[in-house]
């Protein structure tokens, strides 16, 4: 592999993480130890435990968490690139957390969160107005220098940091995708949450965008990734924030509309129909009393014309 050197510093020089090694494959064991010894024992009889797409889901997950959080990306995001790091979190914050929640079936859900405290507080937070409020708290505070600098020279406050935004994102998402269906919102509720979620990242990436200066001293190091400035850097960091994170909300906000307006066209194609058909069954029924002679028409005779015109399908 060809290094990139500075000043002495090789940007790409390789560092194992096997705590994340270990955090990857044990959530992957758990997964399928669950799934196979677990699964059949909690589905019906003849129910497959997880669906295709699940597994699916459950692969892209475990790939893009590998990714995000071993070498290289951690490593130029918490030394070198801060919007490295900004894309670090959008994976962690924005993408991971729904995927592994699709992932994950009704019966593993219920499952994990168990009875106990566990499950209530998930109940208490995991709805839309607190989930709302502790994800956008944490992601605005996350941007303040103290935070930064201290997360990127202090390996415990870096990972308690990590670990706290993550799970404020499964709480932020669980109302979105979970696979608890008591606890997911309506579509247009939804798609109204993440729009106001869009929004908020826009304060810091404003802010990031338009500084003049390192913000970030960590980050204001001599050598430099790719000659990127870092004026440049921040600007980028930025644009990752308000564009990517955003646009990326938008399109799964543009996804669930066009599904939800598709349903309800189907929903109003089929009652149409119906009405269509109830119509004729009841012409039908009248022309049987008029052939038959009789003034009244009678319950049987209706039920029999439902039968002979059914609702199209």
């Amino acid at each position: 592999m060809l290094a990139q050197s500075a000043g002495g510093t090789d940007f790409w020089r390789w560092v194992p993480h096997p705590e994340v090694w270990l955090l990857v494959g044990g959530v992957t064991v758990l997964y399928v130890y669950a799934v196979r010894v677990i699964g059949p024992k909690a589905v019906p009889a003849g129910t497959p435990a997880v669906t295709t797409n699940q597994k699916r889901w459950f692969g892209l997950g475990i790939v893009l968490l590998w990714l995000a959080a071993d070498w290289p990306m951690h490593d130029i995001g918490e030394q070198y690139l801060y919007s490295v790091h900004m894309l670090q979190h959008t994976l962690l914050t924005f993408v991971i957390p729904p995927v592994l929640l699709m992932a994950t079936p009704e019966w593993l859900a219920r499952l994990v969160l168990g009875t106990g405290r566990v499950n209530t507080w998930v109940q208490r937070l995991a709805r839309p107005v607190p989930a709302a409020v502790i994800f956008n708290s944490l992601q605005l505070a996350l941007h303040w220098g103290v935070i930064v600098n201290t997360s990127s020279t202090n390996g415990i406050f870096h990972y308690a940091v990590h670990t706290t935004i993550v799970l404020a994102a499964f709480l932020l998402w669980i109302p979105v995708c979970g696979p608890l269906p008591e606890r997911r919102i309506s579509a247009l509720s939804a798609m109204l949450y993440l729009f106001i979620t869009s929004i908020v990242p826009t304060v810091p990436s404003g802010w990031l965008i338009f500084a003049e200066g390192a913000v970030y001293s960590v980050y204001d190091i001599p050598d430099r990734l790719w000659n990127i400035s870092v004026t440049a850097d921040q600007q980028a960091a930025g644009a990752i924030m308000k564009i990517g994170a955003g646009v990326y909300l938008w399109v799964i906000i543009a996804v669930m509309f066009f599904r939800w307006s598709f349903a309800q066209q189907r929903q109003a194609a089929e009652e149409r129909h119906e009405r269509q058909a109830r119509a004729a069954a009841l012409r039908a029924a009248e022309d049987a009393v008029d052939e038959g002679g009789e003034s009244d028409l009678t319950w049987d005779q209706v039920e029999a014309a439902f039968r002979d015109h059914p609702a199209p399908r």
